[in-house]
């Protein structure tokens, strides 16, 4: 049978979540959740309800969750509701091809058509959008986002909570600080500290003491 999920988030991605999810066996959506407009929880979403956080304590033992939200400030939302007790999923789309080699930690959310490779290793509610490559020995830290097209070489890390924006390249074995944000179409050829905005071709920091996005 399949289990009954709840989505947190109530916003664009999670209607794109929505319909990827109801492509695939083993889920069945059955509400949205929100946290901070206790108004949305007057609609409804692909005809299903919007409940506010504090419900999600009665459904701990029947349901699962899965965070949409794309910004790694999520981890604030996701630590509420994993301190009700609340279990997470880990859901990769069909078309993704996932090496039984690599390992993805609780809450990740693979789009369709991701490669991870051999020997990767996902921390716990990364969120890889649409199309992305990530190379071989990989490290990737927990509430990372990785969005569309995003090219990642082997070797490299990613440090927690940090953003790399579309259709940027990481080369191989660069490390990434926590807490930065990569810009869409960059190009990152060495090391990045933690906390800062890195953009261009090669990329070049142009912002510092940032945390995520």
């Amino acid at each position: 049978m399949a289990k009954p999920l709840v989505i947190l988030g109530t916003h664009w991605l999670a209607e794109e979540m929505y319909d990827l999810i109801s492509e695939m066996p083993g889920y069945e959506v059955a509400a949205f959740v929100e946290n901070m407009d206790r108004k949305r929880c007057e609609m409804t979403i692909e005809g299903l309800p919007v409940i506010w956080v504090d419900d999600l304590r009665e459904m701990t033992e029947t349901h699962e969750a899965i965070c949409a939200l794309g910004s790694t400030h999520r981890h604030r939302f996701i630590e509420d509701v994993a301190a009700m007790g609340m279990p997470f999923a880990t859901i990769v789309h069909h078309s993704a091809r996932v090496s039984a080699r690599a390992g993805l930690g609780t809450g990740c959310f693979i789009s369709p058509q991701c490669t991870i490779s051999t020997r990767t290793e996902l921390g716990d509610h990364v969120f890889v959008n649409r199309g992305a490559l990530i190379g071989h020995h990989v490290r990737i830290a927990r509430y990372v986002s990785i969005m569309c097209g995003v090219n990642i070489g082997g070797l490299a890390e990613i440090g927690e909570g940090t953003y790399v924006g579309m259709s940027a390249v990481i080369l191989d074995r660069v490390k990434i600080g926590k807490g930065c944000v990569v810009g869409a179409g960059a190009v990152v050829t060495q090391d990045v500290p933690n906390h800062v905005q890195v953009v261009g071709v090669p990329a070049r920091v142009t912002k510092t003491n940032i945390e995520g996005k």
